[in-house]
């Protein structure tokens, strides 16, 4: 019993006196334990740009939050209601008091605009900048959408690469990653990054591109490889979630990764159930909580 606590005791002044061992092991611990986190979007919980994006996504489980930028339509930038700096302040106060981070800002108004062919896409891309570097967001999403499409418009390469080129000088700029979501396979978006040549522009790779294209979602990941991906969108197509669905194993996916060294924010978009498509709290708290078993299961994280 002494024993014991005299070694409880030298414990305690190592702490105290900032021992340099215990606290990096510690450290080290937290960082493994905390590889992989899980965000909902605010868009796909219903709540685009709505503040009470963020108790839902506290109920629903998740760790984090991706916030959309707002609409385009014919507007020459986004219908962007964090561009005031009061709602900003607000959506920050309320994540700290709910423990939650913001993990990207997205700008799917691209999925059915015309990144290639937008007159006022540097606007866009700068407001878009502007807000996540005002909110300490480290990440934008960019989906080179429909029209953007380069299989279907191979045409429109050149035009989106010299685009990227301009956005990857701003995002530089801003140090803040702009992560891309093409309908490329792996081996064409990589070279599509090679011909972009910024390390701010990144690929925001998603399961369901691979999936339903009939591709290897595991060899696709491992061709990007770790340094290129900067976050995932962690989902299928609707119908069933994410447990129930036949076309991915998740634990084979984290084997993928583990071997890979990636780690990062597993961002849940859709993998709703076909029966109940608009029951948010049901599809999505199921989502997060089977991405948690697997992803944030800390025996395996600390082995």
């Amino acid at each position: 019993m002494q024993h014991q606590n005299r070694r409880s005791f030298i414990g305690s002044i190592a702490l105290l006196t900032g021992g340099l061992m215990v606290p990096d092991q510690l450290l080290l611990a937290t960082e493994k334990k905390n590889r992989f986190k899980v965000a909902v979007i605010d868009l796909m919980i219903l709540k685009r740009q709505k503040i009470s994006a963020l108790p839902l996504a506290k109920e629903i489980g998740a760790d984090g939050l991706e916030i959309d930028m707002g609409s385009l339509g014919d507007r020459e930038t986004f219908d962007n209601k964090l561009a005031d700096p009061k709602i900003r302040q607000e959506y920050l106060d309320k994540a700290k008091e709910l423990n939650l981070e913001i993990c990207s800002l997205a700008m799917t108004g691209f999925y059915a605009q015309s990144f290639a062919k937008r007159p006022t896409y540097q606007k866009m891309i700068q407001d878009c900048l502007d807000t996540a570097k005002a909110m300490n967001i480290k990440v934008v999403f960019l989906p080179l959408g429909i029209q953007g499409d380069l299989t279907k418009n191979p045409e429109l390469r050149e035009p989106i690469v010299e685009r990227l080129k301009v956005a990857g000088k701003m995002a530089a700029k801003a140090r803040i990653t702009i992560g891309i979501e093409s309908a490329l396979d792996a081996k064409g978006e990589l070279q599509l990054l090679k011909d972009v040549g910024s390390k701010y522009v990144k690929s925001y790779f998603n399961f369901s591109n691979a999936i339903k294209n009939g591709r290897d979602l595991h060899q696709e990941l491992r061709i990007l490889g770790k340094k290129n991906i900067i976050q995932i969108h962690a989902t299928n197509e609707d119908g069933v979630w994410l447990q129930n669905d036949l076309k991915i194993n998740l634990h084979k996916v984290k084997e993928t990764l583990d071997d890979m060294g990636w780690s990062g924010w597993l961002v849940v978009e859709r993998s709703r159930d076909a029966k109940q498509p608009t029951n948010v709290k049901y599809n999505f708290a199921a989502n997060t909580s089977y991405l948690k078993s697997i992803f944030q299961n800390n025996a395996s994280s600390l082995q």
